[in-house]
This record gives C-alpha cells, structure tokens and sequence, in this order.
C-alpha cells in the first residue's frame, strides 16, 4: 500500500500541471488577473483595448486587400508565422481580459475556478508563446526578410509596424506590468514542438501552392540549398531559447523589484489580509529601525568615553 502510495505520489509531481506550477483547484494567487501596479479594471481594459487594435487592424487589412485585387492574400495569410504569432497576441490579450474583468468583479478566478487546472495549463503556455515568439518575428524579420527602403504606402508601412514593431511593445506591457510568475521551463518542448508544426505547415503550403512563405525555407529543386536551410532552422531554435530566457530573466527581475506584490480586487476575501501582511512587515522594519538607531547612539557614546563603559 505504501509503494503504491509512493508512487502515485510520484506520478502526480510529474503531471503537466505541477510541472507548470498548477498546484491547487482554486486559483488564489491571481498572476494572471492581478498587476503590481494597476488595479485589475485597468488591467483588464488595457487588456481588451490592445486585443481590440489587432482584431481590429487585422479586418482592416483584409479589407485592403478585398478592396485591392488582393483576395487571395487573405488565405495565405494563415500561412506566415507573423501572422499566427499577431493572432495569439490577440486572443491572449482577449482571454487574459475577461479572466481579468472576471476577477475585478467577483474577486475570485470566476473560470479559472470552475474549468479543470488543464486550462489553467494552457494559458499558462500561451502566456509564455506571447511572451517569446514576437521577439523571434521581430527579430527574423527586421534581420533577414526587410529589405530596405521602407514601403512609401502609408497602408504597408502601419501594416509593419503594427506586426513587426507594436508585436514586441504589447510583449514587454505583458512582460512589465502583471503579477505573472517567471515562466516553467517545461514550456520549452511546446515552444520547439510549436515551431516545428509550424515548419511542417510552411512545406505543406509549398507543396499544395507551389511556393514557399519564406525564401529561407527554399532548399532549391535539387536540395542545393539544403545546409543553408538547416542552418536557419538551428538559428532560428537558438533565437527562441535565447529570448525565452531572456523574457523568463525580465520576469523574473520584476518579481524581485516589486517583491511578487499584486493588487487584489476590492472583493478578494486575501485583499484584507495581506494589507494586515504589508503593516505588520512596514511595523516590524520600523522597529528594527530604532533598535538599529539605539544600538547607533549608544556606540557613539561608548567610542567618546574612551570604551569606559562605567563614564556616564
């Protein structure tokens, strides 16, 4: 009974959900609902106003290509990595501000609460794939595919910006400003899985259109090209673990700077206590301050008798 215990036990520390630090039923530490700075219906609605310009932004670039013999441009865009990565942004920013207002509500994760810890999982791994993969479009795109000058049409030059330069403005918002904790480095897998999916549908595009979304991918008709392709594939997988890394670092640093505070929802049965927390902590440091001060003063006078403790 006991080795069964043992290793169910052992079983349930290896789950998806301990290894991306989903521990209880009920969520009560908000991460994902709560900032260090902003109150949560703030949060919430920058939230919603960011996934609102790229929803929005997105029908408008389809309409210019509807409007602009440029039809086919609107399927083909499920094709490019920038794209799906801009589509993520979105409906994270989406999900994390109803999951948000949700909170500044009821005080509680209304959905977290009640969904299986499964999803808690997966949106603990979209925040990490928002938190990464724009980086990497920013990167391969301003490195490899730009080619100067930059477009004269006003329409194409907002169409950058908002896909290859706002992408990672929207990240650092999201890196800077929630309470999140540092990322589980379990989600590394997913990341290179992610991307190697992602390869398979930019070869499965070839094959059904007859050319490739990216020129990098090309291995030529006869595979002349094919080390220079796997050349880019290994950047391109060492670019992603660097800037998870150094996403996963600037949470961290924030953790620390602001010492993991968050500020609950007016409703958080935990909000009165850890304004109790915060006092008590505030109360201690002050007395620890006179004694400090006390223990000053009387060396000073201890040093001006000469160390002649008996001189009053």
């Amino acid at each position: 009974t006991s080795e069964s215990q043992g290793t169910k036990q052992h079983v349930s520390t290896l789950s998806l959900t301990t290894l991306f630090r989903v521990y209880q039923t009920t969520d009560d530490k908000h991460h994902f609902e709560t900032s260090w700075i902003l109150p949560p219906v703030i949060l919430a609605s920058l939230r919603g106003l960011i996934s609102l310009y790229i929803f929005t932004s997105i029908f408008i670039f389809w309409g210019w290509y509807g409007t602009h013999d440029n039809l086919s441009s609107i399927g083909r865009s499920f094709s490019y990595f920038t794209w799906l990565s801009y589509w993520g942004i979105g409906f994270y920013m989406l999900f994390a501000a109803i999951h948000t207002a949700c909170y500044a509500r009821t005080g509680r994760s209304a959905l977290f609460d009640r969904w299986p810890r499964a999803f808690r999982v997966l949106h603990s791994l979209l925040y990490v794939t928002v938190t990464t993969y724009p980086f990497l479009v920013k990167a391969v795109f301003w490195a490899v595919i730009f080619t100067p000058p930059w477009p004269t049409k006003t329409f194409n030059g907002w169409q950058n910006v908002s896909q290859h330069g706002l992408n990672s403005v929207y990240v650092l918002l999201e890196i800077i400003l929630p309470a999140t904790a540092p990322h589980p480095f379990i989600a590394i897998p997913f990341l290179l899985f992610i991307l190697l999916l992602y390869h398979c549908i930019a070869y499965i595009t070839h094959e059904t259109e007859g050319w490739y979304r990216y020129s990098f991918l090309d291995a030529g008709s006869h595979g002349q090209k094919s080390k220079l392709v796997v050349a880019y594939c290994f950047g391109i997988l060492a670019a992603v673990l660097v800037f998870f890394v150094i996403s996963c670092a600037l949470v961290q640093l924030r953790c620390r700077l602001t010492h993991g505070r968050n500020m609950r929802a007016r409703r958080d049965p935990l909000r009165a206590h850890d304004a109790f927390i915060g006092f008590v902590g505030r109360d201690e440091q002050s007395n620890e301050m006179k004694t400090v001060s006390g223990l000053e003063a009387a060396m000073g006078r201890f040093s001006s008798s000469g160390g002649n403790c008996l001189v009053r």
